[in-house]
């Protein structure tokens, strides 16, 4: 008995230094508002939670602007309570800024309040929109996480907060924004998978996909009543077949064939700030291109 005992622990010991080796990803997602990251990377947000890494969105205004009837604090808390559900929806964490929607600047106090974030989720991946982007808040997060991408390994920045060692790998949302430059997906990623698990994320967002931007879209459409019917519907709103600069991408990490078959995508662009990563480092980050 005893000799088998000692076999079990020296089998243990042998493998131990490749178990600790197995280490979860860190992915930050940050958006401008309450539901950007949901928008932009949900299904892939989904596939690394399932996949057992970590993800993080943070929203760097309290969306206290975004509806037609609500405002104020009373507006920012129930956006707030909405990402929460996100959160246990998807499976990821969600926090949540107290800067004013509509507002935003890309000011000294933010940039240092994100420094921070990114520091104590010791984000491996940092993924936000282009500094071109329609509105004024996203250019402006996209801003303030570029002025953040140098900063976030240097000690006596945000002194309250240890600095990371290595810098993450820094990516951007895709967007349709053509000048001064378009968007170019340097990742593709495959979420047909998913896709109903990244509708049941914007689901919860109930004051915005149901209430704040159909009305601001002046959208005909009558609302559904009934739960799955709402999402049903959410789904023929919000989502879309790659277009062909996404599908080229697509292509080149999973193959012609079985490109043909992917319904629905996400795409990001690897922003020249932060670490450059090789293609054997992408799959490293992103998993489920291997």
């Amino acid at each position: 008995m005893k000799i088998l005992y000692s076999l079990l622990l020296l089998f243990i010991f042998s493998f131990q230094p490749a178990f600790s080796q197995i280490k979860p990803l860190k992915i930050m997602m940050i958006g401008a508002h309450p539901d950007d990251c949901d928008i932009k990377s949900g299904g892939t947000a989904a596939l690394f939670a399932a996949m057992g890494h970590q993800v993080k969105f943070l929203s760097v205004t309290n969306g206290d602007a975004g509806h037609m009837e609500e405002g104020g604090g009373m507006l920012a808390k129930r956006r707030y309570d909405e990402t929460q559900e996100v959160a246990k929806r998807l499976g990821i964490s969600y926090d949540v800024l107290d800067n004013h929607d509509g507002e935003l600047l890309p000011t000294l106090e933010i940039r240092l309040d994100v420094i921070r974030k990114i520091r104590e989720w010791d984000a491996d991946v940092v993924i936000s929109h282009r500094s071109n982007d329609y509105h004024p808040d996203h250019r402006y997060t996209g801003i303030l996480v570029q002025d953040a991408a140098f900063m976030v390994g240097v000690p006596n920045i945000a002194a309250d907060t240890p600095p990371l060692r290595k810098n993450p790998v820094f990516l951007y949302y895709q967007d349709n924004f053509q000048k001064p430059n378009p968007f170019e997906p340097d990742i593709a990623i495959d979420i047909t998978s998913v896709i109903d698990k990244k509708i049941d994320g914007l689901d919860a967002h109930v004051s915005q996909f149901y209430e704040w931007l159909p009305w601001i879209a002046n959208d005909p459409d009558v609302i559904p009543e009934g739960k799955e019917e709402r999402k049903a519907w959410l789904k023929s709103k919000r989502t879309m077949a790659p277009n062909p600069i996404v599908m080229k991408a697509l292509e080149e990490w999973y193959g012609k064939e079985k490109a043909s078959q992917i319904k629905f995508a996400e795409a990001f662009e690897i922003c020249e700030y932060g670490t450059q990563p090789s293609k054997e480092e992408i799959k490293r980050l992103f998993p489920m291109l291997k």
